[in-house]
């Protein structure tokens, strides 16, 4: 099984997507984890209604920190946050530096979450 993070500011848009495809591409064979350096505590009401609209329900995740994550990863993956992401062991780590979509408008946001789905699909692949 592979181990993969997801590591964002906030913990509350673009890691928590990117868990949720992870779930939804690799299944069984993957453990998915996202976390945030100052995590909200809560998930963003747009997250929860555009991922319900592919059928995923965002209300099961909470908005974590990395203090809670524990252990080595496959991939670790953070969304942008640069100096704010401390350094978590992994074989492979990659920005992928995308914006935050939570004053985005609708069309935004769904770009956004289409471009996290692509990427973790393809991360899956090379895993």
């Amino acid at each position: 099984m592979k181990r993969v993070l997801f590591v964002c500011v906030e913990n509350s848009n673009r890691s928590q997507m990117a868990e949720a495809f992870a779930h939804i591409y690799g299944g069984d064979g993957v453990e998915a984890l996202s976390a945030g350096s100052k995590p909200s505590g809560v998930i963003n009401p747009k997250a929860i209604r555009f991922m319900g609209e592919l059928g995923y329900d965002l209300t099961a995740h909470a908005s974590k920190s990395l203090d809670d994550i524990t252990g080595d990863f496959d991939a670790v993956i953070t969304m942008g946050c640069g100096d704010n992401c401390p350094w978590v062991p992994a074989k492979r780590r990659e920005d992928w530096g995308l914006p935050d979509p939570k004053h985005m408008d609708d069309a935004g946001y769904r770009a956004v979450r289409d471009d996290i789905a692509s990427r973790v699909k393809t991360l899956l692949t090379e895993l």
